[in-house]
């Protein structure tokens, strides 16, 4: 593996690591966003070992698309998408049952990153 490659890959399983630790923690809206930051750097981690390049871009089913994650871990990431902006901008509507929410986001995360590590 590219050492590039790993530092992406590295990256994301600490932003993972301090999702867990900021849910248990109950701070539902850093986890969250947290979350949508690994899927990120560990889908542009596979995207720069396919084709040696990134893309600056924060949508989470575009980068899928572009590394050919699979139809139901896209659905998924439409909703952890939608995390990076209401964990991030003070003008969102609040969101219900944010920790029902936010642990529904680690599991995604979770599943995108194992699909992640078994095709670097």
């Amino acid at each position: 593996m590219k050492k590039e490659v790993q530092v992406w890959l590295d990256q994301a399983y600490e932003d993972m690591d301090d999702a867990e630790y900021n849910f248990k923690g109950e701070r539902y809206k850093t986890a969250s966003f947290l979350c949508q930051q690994a899927v990120e750097k560990a889908c542009k981690a596979l995207l720069l070992q396919k084709t040696g390049k990134l893309r600056k871009i924060h949508d989470l089913v575009e980068l899928g698309k572009s590394i050919d994650l699979p139809s139901h871990l896209l659905d998924n990431c439409k909703e952890l998408t939608l995390a990076y902006i209401y964990s991030r901008y003070p003008d969102v509507v609040p969101v219900d049952n944010l920790e029902e929410k936010s642990a529904h986001f680690l599991e995604i995360a979770r599943g995108v990153l194992q699909w992640i590590e078994k095709k670097i």
